[in-house]
């Protein structure tokens, strides 16, 4: 059997967040549940729209 194809694979790093009141945490993992999203897609989506509201604005250079 011939090994599955890969995804094109980008660079990726790791962000860690502290100090979230726990009430917020859990209203968070609400969210995504509502979407059927997992919280890391939530939190991917929601950065991908503010970035493309600053950007739009002129605060920020038009990424790739």
């Amino acid at each position: 059997m011939a090994p599955k194809p890969k995804k094109e694979e980008k660079e990726t790093a790791a962000l860690n967040l502290r100090d979230i009141p726990i009430d917020q945490f859990y209203r968070i993992k609400m969210a995504a549940a509502a979407e059927h999203k997992s919280v890391r897609d939530l939190i991917m989506d929601l950065l991908d729209l503010k970035i493309q509201e600053l950007e739009k604005k002129g605060l920020l250079p038009k990424g790739k």
